[in-house]
C-alpha cells in the first residue's frame, strides 16, 4: 500500500521523459573548445535557437544600457498593438532632464527640458544613441513613473520567458535588484528581432541627427563590416563592457553576447571573435523533419494510453563541422497526461543535448485527439496508478530510444 501511495504522488508530480540517441551526429557546435576572455559570454544560431557557445551564462550581472532592449521590447509591444503610434509625443520632465541628459555625465540626446518630443525621435535616441533623457521620457511617457514602466519590463520579461533577469529602471542605471544573465539578453534579442522586424531596423542605424545634433550608433560591430545590424552596448564600473550584438551572413543570423570586458576595445575584438567562428565552424543539420512524429507520452483515462507528439517546424541544430559525436534528444512532460486532449496542444518540451549541456528547447504538440476513456478503461488507469505498474510504464518510455544517423 505505501508503494502504491508513492507511485502515484510521483505520477502526479514527476517529470516524465523520453530519451531519443540520436547516433554518429557530428559534434554539437556548443563544445567548449573556443576560448574567450569574457567573464560571461554566449552565443546563440537565430534560426535553431542552438546554442554554440556559452561560459557563465546562466550568471546574474548588471545590465547596464543593455536594459534599454526591454525598454525597447516594451514600446515596441506598445507601437504593435496600436496603443501609441510613431508619432505619439512625450514631455521632457525636468526629472528626466537632470538625471538623463547631457549635465548627468551618461549618454544623452540632449533633450530640453519641458520640451515635447515624437516617440519616432526617442526611440532612435534611444536605441541609436542609448540616450538615458530618451529612456526616461518613453517611460515616464508610457507609465508615468520610472517604477511603473520597471513594473511592466518585468511583466514583459516573464512573458518572453527570461527566468533570471530583474529589472528596475528604464536607462540601466546601476541598482542593487536590477540583475540579468546573457542567455536572457539574448533570448530577448531573438525576441525582438523576431516579433518586430521593422521596428527592430533602427539598432542597425550608424547615425542619428536630432536638433542639429549628430551622434553615432555605439555598437562598434556595425562599422565591422561583417554583416551586423544590432543591437546594443552597456558599461558601468559594476558590470564592465558589455555587447548584445546580431550578424547575418549568407543567410544565417548568430546572436552574440558579452560582459564584463576591461575595456570598449576588448568588447567589440571579443564580440567578433565570437560570430567570426561561429560563422565559420558550423554548419546546420536536420534532426526531426515538421511534423515527424518525435515520441509518445503516456496518456492516463484517455481512449488510447499513448499520444504522438511533434513538432510545429524542423527540429535543427548547428553541429561543428567534421566532428563526430552522440548527442541526445529527450521529450519532457509532466505526467501522465491527462484526458481529454485536443490535437495541436501544446504537451511536452524537446531538450537536445550533448553530454550535460543543453542545446536547444522547444515545444512538442500533441498530434492526435485523445477522448475521455470508458468506464472500463478508465478504471483500469485507475489501478494502474494506484499500483507501481503505472508509474513503471511512464518511465519505461525512457527505454524508447531512436537512433538515427545523419
Amino acid at each position: 500500500m505505501r508503494v502504491g501511495a508513492n507511485a502515484r504522488k510521483i505520477a502526479a508530480i514527476g517529470l516524465l521523459s523520453c530519451t531519443l540517441w540520436l547516433l554518429a551526429l557530428p559534434q554539437l557546435a556548443f563544445a567548449q573548445n573556443f576560448q574567450t576572455i569574457a567573464p560571461t559570454a554566449i552565443l546563440i544560431d537565430a534560426d535553431t535557437q542552438t546554442v554554440l557557445f556559452e561560459k557563465n551564462a546562466d550568471e546574474l550581472m548588471a545590465p547596464a544600457s543593455m536594459a534599454k532592449l526591454m525598454t525597447a521590447e516594451v514600446v515596441f509591444s506598445e507601437l504593435k498593438s496600436g496603443r501609441l503610434t510613431l508619432n505619439s509625443e512625450f514631455p521632457i520632465s525636468e526629472h528626466a532632464w537632470r538625471r538623463g541628459g547631457a549635465g548627468s555625465g551618461g549618454s544623452s540626446m540632449f533633450a530640453k527640458v519641458n520640451t515635447s518630443i515624437r516617440l519616432e525621435d526617442l526611440l532612435r535616441g534611444l536605441v541609436v544613441q542609448s540616450g538615458n533623457d530618451a529612456a526616461i521620457a518613453i517611460a515616464e511617457g508610457v507609465s508615468g513613473t520610472e517604477e511603473n514602466f520597471a513594473q511592466i519590463m518585468n511583466q514583459h520579461a516573464a512573458q518572453i520567458g527570461l527566468t533570471k533577469s530583474t529589472f528596475r529602471n528604464a536607462t540601466g542605471y546601476s541598482d542593487p535588484h536590477q540583475k540579468v544573465t546573457v542567455r536572457d539578453l539574448a533570448k530577448l534579442a531573438l525576441y525582438v528581432i523576431d516579433t518586430y522586424p521593422d521596428l527592430y531596423k533602427m539598432f542597425g542605424e550608424r547615425e542619428f541627427t536630432w536638433n542639429k545634433i549628430r551622434q553615432q550608433n555605439r555598437n562598434p560591430l556595425l562599422a565591422m563590416d561583417i554583416g551586423a545590424d544590432g543591437l546594443k552596448t552597456g558599461n558601468l564600473e559594476e558590470s564592465g563592457y558589455g555587447l548584445v550584438g546580431s550578424a547575418i551572413q549568407n543567410g544565417q543570423r548568430l546572436i552574440v553576447v558579452v560582459n564584463g570586458m576591461k575595456t570598449a576595445k576588448d568588447r567589440a575584438l571579443e564580440a567578433r571573435k565570437l560570430l567570426d567562428w561561429g560563422f565559420r565552424a558550423f554548419e546546420p543539420r536536420q534532426l526531426f523533419a515538421e511534423g515527424q512524429v518525435i515520441g509518445e507520452a503516456q496518456v492516463f483515462g484517455g481512449d488510447q494510453r499513448s499520444l504522438p507528439l511533434v513538432s510545429r517546424k524542423p527540429v535543427r541544430v548547428l553541429v561543428r563541422r567534421g566532428d563526430g559525436e552522440r548527442i541526445s534528444a529527450r521529450i519532457v512532460y509532466t505526467g501522465p497526461l491527462k484526458a481529454p486532449i485536443q490535437k495541436g496542444a501544446e504537451v511536452a518540451r524537446l531538450r537536445v543535448n550533448r553530454g550535460d549541456m543543453q542545446a536547444l528547447e522547444m515545444p512538442l504538440y500533441a498530434n492526435a485527439d485523445i477522448k475521455e476513456g470508458n468506464l472500463p478503461q478508465r478504471a483500469m488507469d485507475g489501478l494502474l496508478e494506484f499500483g507501481t505498474g503505472w508509474v513503471r510504464r511512464a518511465m519505461s518510455s525512457v527505454n524508447n530510444m531512436i537512433s538515427k544517423k545523419l
